[in-house]
């Protein structure tokens, strides 16, 4: 994991320092609302989306079943076209494999691409210790990096800060800058001029891959801005970090997923840029290309008949768009650079549920569904969630001596419900109740240890008469 996000508190106590800031809320609100209206309008246009999706899903299912026989595949097309490819275990061993292979080149300085899986596993910080520069070139990834912040969304990494925010950064950061205003087109413009030189000076590329063609050995990346393809073109060398499940059998293959994930991501019929590359070519990009492949618990995934499900993610960051708990919290909130519904789910299984940002996240979800719905590759991150609960669950109560709170009140719960006289009971004690603390037909706020769950929500009052007595009263 990066090292950005060590130290960081689990997923209630960040988001509820979250939800304190209502600029953050404005900006995400904002930002949210504006790509899910525009990806549902370009989906609405394709009578077989679902079929689409389905499509989709089925791929990612066939091509983990035989994973081995893509990448062992992969790893022979990639050699034959004059490629490298390195296997890497974990966050560490692919770190020194990069770091090994930048000294090597003589350079201190890199370029990279947008890319989930160099910050998954901190490669900045790894090439930093080692006295290399690594230059993030995607807008939004520059945006973080200058305000030495933290990425919190999947596809818009700085969609925490407003215009306002970046044109100080700006002002601030890059001499190139000077006196910028917040237009969007002055911004990318500052941007621009800022990477020029280090486009046109750098020798060594980094990038990841949205998806790797075991068929040909083609890695595909598929960007919106084309300072990308500056990356994958200019250098001499270029070295792709890429987790095992990005692979897929076969080029025509890659048509079911350039129509879902476009239209997924940025709202787009398609991207802007796609750029494929196949090994090296004589006079044609980098000289030498290494293909880095990461397992980092993806194995360990994989052998989870329910969770396996994750690593059909295409990174489109559709179901963060939707996400009502997100929306109000931000990435920040999950302590991972994977954010969000599909952060809940995969971060706990690649780093496990050890520690306490990675148990408190399988809870950080309102459990609507609403991402399941918008996922172009059908991952049941619901299903997903509650099999995580309890794993979680089974764990701490293994080390837990006392029962928790939730637990004893779970167990009076079961012990009311369990008798049709005892819930009768509970009934008209809770109608009393409801009178004492109820206004309007509505509990603003228990007291005592109840009051944590009336901090964010307002609950109807008990009934004063409940459907049992109801009927007992008109159907005597």
């Amino acid at each position: 994991m990066s090292s950005a996000f060590l130290g960081m508190p689990p997923f209630p106590q960040a988001a509820r320092r979250a939800l304190a800031d209502t600029q953050l809320r404005r900006n995400l609100a904002g930002a949210t609302r504006t790509i899910r209206d525009k990806r549902a309008e370009v989906v609405r246009e394709l009578p077989d989306w679902e079929e689409l999706r389905e499509a989709g899903r089925a791929l990612k299912e066939r091509t983990l079943r035989h994973l081995d026989h893509y990448l062992l595949q992969l790893e022979e097309r990639v050699t034959a076209a004059g490629g490298q490819v390195h296997w890497a275990r974990d966050a560490a061993e692919a770190n020194r494999i990069v770091t090994r292979l930048v000294q090597e080149t003589g350079e201190h300085e890199v370029v990279k691409v947008k890319s989930m899986t160099t910050q998954e596993i901190g490669l900045n910080e790894a090439l930093g210790s080692a006295g290399i520069t690594a230059y993030e070139t995607d807008l939004a990834e520059l945006i973080v990096q200058l305000g030495e912040d933290l990425p919190s969304h999947i596809l818009v990494p700085a969609i925490h800060r407003n215009r306002a925010e970046i044109r100080d950064l700006f002002r601030r950061e890059m001499a190139e800058a000077g006196e910028v205003g917040d237009e969007p087109a002055e911004l990318a413009e500052a941007a621009r001029r800022h990477l020029r030189r280090k486009f046109l000076r750098a020798k060594v590329g980094i990038s990841g891959a949205n998806f790797l063609v075991a068929e040909t050995g083609t890695a595909v990346v598929v960007e919106s801005e084309g300072n990308g393809r500056m990356c994958l073109t200019l250098p001499e060398t270029l070295i792709s970090v890429v987790g095992i499940e990005k692979v897929v059998p076969t080029w025509q293959d890659l048509e079911v997923y350039l129509q879902l994930l476009p239209r997924s991501s940025t709202g787009e019929r398609m991207n802007p840029y796609t750029s494929t590359w196949t090994g090296i070519e004589d006079g044609d990009g980098p000289r030498s290309f290494h293909l880095v492949l990461l397992d980092a618990g993806r194995s360990d995934t994989l052998a989870d008949p329910i969770g396996r499900q994750a690593l059909n993610c295409i990174r489109c960051s559709a179901c963060l768009n939707v996400c009502p708990v997100y929306e109000r919290t931000g990435g920040h909130a999950y302590g991972s650079v994977y954010p969000g519904p599909i952060g809940a789910v995969l971060s706990p299984q690649l780093r496990g549920t050890g520690g306490a940002v990675d148990r408190s996240l399988p809870f950080a979800s309102t459990l609507c569904g609403a991402c399941y719905e918008v996922c172009p590759v059908k991952i049941d991150i619901p299903e997903v969630l509650v099999h995580l609960r309890a794993r979680v669950v089974e764990e701490t109560g293994e080390r837990r001596r006392t029962p928790s709170p939730e637990a004893l009140a779970m167990r009076a719960a079961r012990w009311v419900f369990s008798s049709p006289a005892r819930l009768a009971a509970a009934q008209r004690v809770a109608a009393l109740g409801g009178r004492a603390v109820g206004s309007r037909g509505r509990v603003g706020r228990l007291p005592g240890p109840l009051a944590g769950w009336t901090d964010a929500r307002d609950a109807p009052a008990p009934a004063r008469e409940s459907f049992r007595q109801w009927w007992k009263r008109t159907h005597r």
